[in-house]
């Protein structure tokens, strides 16, 4: 059984007149799970846009992108992102609700928060309204500023990424620590980890392209100490 058919399987079972968001009361365990990161990344996604005031074809593009939508299932996707953008409830109720499943600082919250700056980046701007957004996302997931400053770093091109920042680690560290750093930041991104953690297998795509840039920034830190 496809998430999307999962996807399908719970709207239904929402009653007449219920919000979208009462459905993350109810998805806590594996493989719901799976299914709740989806609708998650999704209604986020639908809020975001609502603030932006317009979806843009390169959003679309973008989730696309973290989730591969198989054909036919275009419209159990629609259905969601609809359903949040009409919901009266704010975007910071649905994100409570997102914490309070999972659970503050919880690694999956952080994985979603990756996925929204996906989509922000997609039309290649990165809007005040995009930063105000994520920051209060990140701040009712219970996601510190290290970690919000190091997926800024990777996904907002407005200075060059600082490797440090990615690494949630700072230039005056013994070198041990950052390699500890570094091995745990790429254990993290072992697909087996993501599944663990109820990311469905359309999510995984985010993290090869973390693992590119944790690499990077690592050979760019053990390259300074070495010359």
């Amino acid at each position: 059984m496809s998430i999307w058919t999962r996807i399908t399987e719970a709207l239904t079972a929402l009653a007449s007149g219920e919000a979208l968001s009462a459905l993350f009361d109810r998805l806590r365990t594996p493989p719901e799970r799976s299914v709740a990161f989806t609708i998650a990344v999704i209604a986020l996604g639908a809020k975001m846009a609502k603030a932006d005031g317009q979806v843009t074809r390169d959003e679309v593009a973008a989730f696309r992108e973290v989730f591969r939508i198989a054909p036919g299932e275009e419209a159990n996707a629609a259905r969601v992102f609809n359903l949040a953008r009409k919901d009266v409830a704010g975007f910071d109720q649905y994100a409570r609700k997102i914490a309070a499943m999972f659970g503050p600082g919880d690694r999956v919250l952080v994985d979603l928060l990756e996925g929204l700056f996906h989509i922000a980046m997609a039309d290649g701007e990165y809007h005040p309204h995009e930063e105000a957004f994520l920051r209060e996302v990140a701040r009712i997931f219970g996601i510190g500023e290290p970690c919000f400053r190091s997926l800024r770093a990777r996904f907002v091109p407005d200075a060059e990424p600082d490797p440090y920042d990615i690494l949630q680690v700072t230039p005056d560290m013994p070198m041990e620590d950052i390699r500890a750093a570094w091995r745990e930041a790429v254990r993290e991104c072992h697909p087996d980890r993501l599944r663990a953690r109820g990311l469905p297998e359309e999510a995984l795509k985010l993290a090869e392209q973390r693992l590119v840039a944790i690499n990077r920034a690592w050979e760019e830190i053990s390259g300074k100490k070495a010359a």
